[in-house]
This record gives structure tokens, sequence and C-alpha cells, in this order.
């Protein structure tokens, strides 16, 4: 019976154009600000450069402040290192061959930090560029509820 009924009703195909649809192809297309590229390839010149065109002022001096910081501990070892490569040659003990190979180490260490630091550096520029037009207001298509509860008692 139900096949009689929907046998009833003809079916047709949609043949006129909806008003809320058209065939028009999306001209608007979004433009970032800031090209990550550019950012990435500016902080490999120069540390920090990436993070200035970013407008992320405030990360520079951290910047600076770590790859300055592990310069000065590389250098500084260094020199101890040369020092004791004096003592070791002199006198060949163990001990001065120990310490000469600590500040060794803790050189390459430093300079290893350095160069974590300076990836660090242009990995943030790039990501940072790539995030510079992200809006995170809270106005942006948030829908606030409301719960009300009345207690008659």
């Amino acid at each position: 019976m139900i096949v009689l009924v929907l046998a009833g009703f003809p079916l047709k195909a949609q043949t006129k154009i909806d008003s809320l649809t058209s065939n028009k192809p999306d001209t608007v297309k979004f433009v970032m600000q800031k090209s990550p590229t550019g950012a990435m390839l500016r902080s490999a010149i120069l540390p920090g450069w990436g993070q200035f065109y970013n407008q992320s002022y405030w990360k520079i001096p951290i910047v600076w402040g770590f790859l300055g910081y592990f310069a000065y501990k590389a250098l500084d070892n260094n020199r101890l290192y040369k020092d004791y490569e004096g003592y070791a040659a002199a006198d060949p003990s163990s001990r001065n061959i120990q310490i000469r190979d600590y500040y060794r180490d803790t050189r390459d260490t430093y300079f290893v930090y350095m160069a974590l630091t300076y990836l660090i550096n242009i990995v943030d520029s790039y990501v940072d560029a790539h995030l510079f037009d992200f809006n995170v207001s809270e106005m942006n298509n948030v829908k606030n509820y409301t719960l009300r509860i009345k207690l008659g008692l």
C-alpha cells in the first residue's frame, strides 16, 4: 500500500538553479601578511631578525641571551682546555688529562647548545610567521549559553 502511495507522486529532478547557490568561483582568497620563508631566511642570516620581522620583539633578547651565554661558556671552557693542555703536556698524569678532556667535552657541549638555539630560532620564526594572522579573540564565533536555575523553596 505504501508503494502505491509513493508511486502516485511524480519524481522530478531540480532543474531550476537555487537562488542561494551560485556558479561563480570563490574570489576571496586568504593572503598571509608575513612570509614564513622570508622570516626563516632572516633568522638564518641574523638570529632574531625573523622575530623582528614577525613583530615578536620580546623574543629577540631571549635568543641573543641564550646564544651569548652559550658562546661565553664555550669560549671559557676552551680557554681552560688550552690551559690544561699545557699542564698535561708538562706533567702527563692521569688527573691533568681527565681535567683537560672534561673541559674539551664541556666546550663541545656548549657549541651543540649554540647550534640547537640557532635552529630553534629559525623554526620559531617560521612557525610564528604562519600563526601571525591567527585570530584568538574571544568574540570570534563563540556562542554564550547561560544556565539559569531557580530553586523554589
